[in-house]
């Protein structure tokens, strides 16, 4: 019909990711499965093979199947020849398709992963990971011109993952965005001698997860095209928050933490506020529940030496199912967060927004994004990161002032329904797909094309 206005195809979009599926990243399952809903055309390639067993429910609801691409094995004790003698017989074929279909967009990733090989010399070798960064690269190229094709690369985590899609780009002549969440935007040896500024000038748009990362990258490269979308609350609980019964609130003091024993998550911090109120007379118990991490030993020992064997248990992973019931079942929820010797910290963990969601006062640290979900006093408790006398302070508050915790819970619930609502963020990453702004904050989310609303 003259005139008529036809609508537009869904964007074909290219995924690039480390590893796939991953326990610890739930909330990217969930960006991809929301975005499926809304009608955005995805392809998923994996750099790395699967390397877990278990996975999240919402990874089974997800239409597109992952395309990984050949194995390589680690740069660490040998040199380049020996290892593209032992790795580029697996990408032969897609080099040979590559030189013949793209010769001057392979040449210009070439040319840019030698130059930044040089930046990023050490001592006087050339840094020999683009090399294997450039060979994944020529192999995504390939998998994607075999396959549907795609309009656009976006990438997760803005080290690797994001080399790989600039690369890609550059021989495909596609553009790319990537999204940086933490360690990956502030240690400079993941984007050494000035990569990551580079990255965010070529790329058509980054996108971050949190206000705090947001000013960060804007110091770096001030005129990219740089966006907040929160990560919102993941798909799987929240369809799990809909059918759950009423919680159980047990009569003493019962916190919950969640996260991988790590350094940055301070659980040395919360074990050591869980010493002060014991010693204060306080009935408490603890509960940590997650990935084991470098600090799982310390923690164990630190337990035994402090005389808290019986009230600190360590659960492991946990589903998502399991981990409602343990928010169900206690008082509090908190996480000691810090910034760790490298740099590395938290923007805003995910598990905040899941134990606030589910209805828990939350108390955790003034670091990195934190304070852009709870607000001091108001939607939850902060307080100053390594300092676990002021964290036993803030729990013991809410043990003897159950209205205070129940007014800071029902507050960091409508939070939680008003600023991470995922299917609203998922939505702004579909406009920005589609080349256009995303919606405005508080906007609603849309339906999905058939007319429902995501769960």
């Amino acid at each position: 019909m003259t005139g008529a206005a036809q609508p537009s195809r869904a964007p074909r979009v290219a995924y690039v990711l480390k590893g796939y599926p991953r326990l610890s990243e739930l909330f990217i399952a969930s960006e991809i499965w929301r975005l499926e809903q809304l009608g955005v055309d995805l392809q998923l390639y994996v750099c790395r093979p699967p390397d877990e067993d278990t996975r999240h429910p919402i990874v089974d609801r997800i239409k597109a199947e992952p395309t990984w691409l050949p194995v390589t094995t680690s740069l660490s004790g040998t040199t380049i020849p020996r290892w593209l003698a032992r790795n580029l017989p697996a990408y032969a074929s897609a080099v040979r398709r590559v030189v013949r279909r793209h010769p001057r967009g392979l040449a210009a990733a070439a040319g840019a992963a030698a130059r930044q090989a040089f930046r990023a010399h050490q001592g006087w070798r050339p840094h020999r990971v683009y090399v294997k960064e450039l060979l994944w690269a020529v192999g995504l190229a390939d998998e994607i011109d075999r396959g549907p094709g795609a309009d656009h690369l976006h990438a997760h985590f803005a080290h690797g993952t994001t080399t790989v899609a600039w690369l890609a780009s550059r021989i495909l002549g596609l553009p790319f965005s990537f999204t940086g969440h933490a360690k990956d935007i502030y240690r400079e040896s993941l984007n050494p001698a000035g990569l990551l500024r580079r990255k965010l000038d070529e790329a058509a748009f980054a996108v971050t997860c949190t206000g705090a990362n947001l000013d960060h990258l804007r110091t770096i490269a001030p005129q990219a095209q740089i966006h907040l979308v929160y990560h919102g609350l993941n798909a799987e609980l929240t369809a799990l928050l809909d059918a759950a019964p009423a919680a159980e609130r047990p009569p003493h003091l019962r916190i919950v933490s969640v996260g991988r024993l790590v350094p940055k998550k301070g659980f040395d911090v919360l074990i050591r506020a869980v010493a002060q109120l014991h010693r204060r007379g306080v009935a408490v118990e603890l509960v940590v529940a997650g990935e084991t991490g470098s600090e799982a030993v310390a923690l164990a020992d630190l337990v035994g030496d402090l005389g808290l064997d019986g009230v600190v248990q360590f659960r492991g992973t946990i589903s998502q199912a399991q981990l409602l019931t343990e928010l169900r079942r206690s008082s509090v929820f908190a996480l000691a967060c810090r910034v760790d010797e490298d740099g590395d910290r938290d923007g805003i963990p995910n598990v905040l927004v899941e134990a606030m969601a589910a209805g828990l006062p939350a108390v955790s640290t003034t670091v990195s994004g934190i304070p852009e979900l709870i607000t001091d006093g108001v939607t939850g408790l902060l307080v100053p990161p390594d300092d676990p006398i002021a964290l036993a302070d803030a729990l013991q508050r809410l043990a003897r002032d159950p209205e205070l915790a129940r007014q800071l819970a029902e507050a960091g619930t409508a939070a939680v329904h008003e600023r991470f609502d995922g299917e609203r963020l998922a939505h702004q990453l579909v406009q920005l797909f589609a080349g256009r702004q995303p919606l405005a904050p508080g906007a609603p989310a849309p339906a999905t094309p058939t007319g429902r609303r995501l769960r």
